[in-house]
């Protein structure tokens, strides 16, 4: 069935797991798939057969098939390093992508490269993609992205281009600190308490010096004073927050933010940045990378016309 209809494959290859999209001929996804088989789980000499057993059953015929792939598989430790663009700059685009020589099946794969800020030192990889992705829907737009995540990207977007950016580890600090510190008796379970989060979120902001100070406070409370877990786990989750949006304020003051991710972590970014007055809208992250994906994938087409 899918032989007969698919065009090219759009690929995000994170970290932790490896997302690819069957797109058939009127851009439409015909199917999409799913591995564990991310970065971190695999050797150089794997990512080919790992990408090829993945979605060999879809792939009919000899007719070579494009694939474009974003994220770390250009990474240092990744399928083959591509080289980062240096901000200021557009989202790298088809242009200079990597080709990939590939022997075990019809397919032509290129590699988007991932962006580097100089100073601040400072690195980005597949979010540059859903970047590209926004600017495609909205070539006009000018002001500030946020991507939560593992590793948060805040990033200012001017004529086109990205002018500059900085990555907080809130979103790793909060899963190494929820599962491996001393604070994992206190915040188990996946309960959350609202208003304490928000409470949080301002004493963060208000006293980013004393964080330290403050995530232990959630263990001595739990202990003294039966702090429920849901409670425990928000505020954790808002002290993070705060003390990075306390250092990353120079990006959102006054600015009109997007948001790019996972539904309920860009929901606890919403809640955090309206409190402070600010406008907020969101775009879910798989919309944005298949956007981006796209867009690189009608540059390609314009190449080879």
């Amino acid at each position: 069935m899918y032989g007969a209809e698919i065009e090219w494959i759009a690929v995000d290859w994170g970290t932790s797991n490896l997302r690819a999209w069957i797109i058939g001929a009127d851009g439409a996804v015909l199917q999409r798939l799913t591995s564990d088989k991310g970065m971190s789980q695999l050797q150089r000499n794997e990512f080919e057969p790992t990408l090829t057993s993945l979605v060999q059953p879809f792939i009919k015929g000899e007719r070579r098939v494009p694939v474009i792939v974003c994220g770390m598989a250009g990474a240092r430790q990744g399928w083959v390093e591509a080289p980062y663009e240096t901000a200021p700059c557009t989202p790298p685009g088809i242009g200079t992508a990597l080709p990939l020589s590939i022997r075990s099946a019809p397919l032509e794969v290129r590699i988007l490269p991932g962006v580097k800020q100089d100073s601040p030192a400072d690195v980005m990889r597949g979010e540059e993609t859903q970047i590209a992705g926004i600017l495609a829907a909205d070539p006009r737009f000018d002001g500030v992205i946020c991507l939560p995540g593992t590793h948060t990207k805040w990033v200012q977007i001017s004529a086109g281009e990205i002018v500059s950016f900085r990555t907080f580890m809130t979103g790793e600090l909060f899963a190494l600190l929820s599962r491996q510190s001393v604070l994992r008796h206190s915040v188990g379970g996946d309960g959350w308490d609202g208003d304490a989060f928000l409470a949080a979120v301002r004493d963060g902001m208000a006293r980013p010096q004393a964080l330290a100070s403050s995530l232990f406070g959630l263990r001595a409370e739990s202990l003294i004073s039966d702090l429920a877990p849901d409670a425990a786990r928000a505020r954790l989750s808002g002290l993070l927050i705060g003390a990075e949006l306390q250092a990353a304020r120079p990006y959102w003051l006054g600015q009109d933010v997007r948001l790019v991710g996972a539904e309920s972590l860009c929901r606890q970014y919403a809640e955090a940045l309206s409190a402070e007055g600010l406008s907020v809208s969101v775009a879910g992250a798989e919309d944005m990378t298949l956007a981006g994906l796209a867009a690189a994938r009608r540059a390609l087409e314009e190449m080879q016309a």
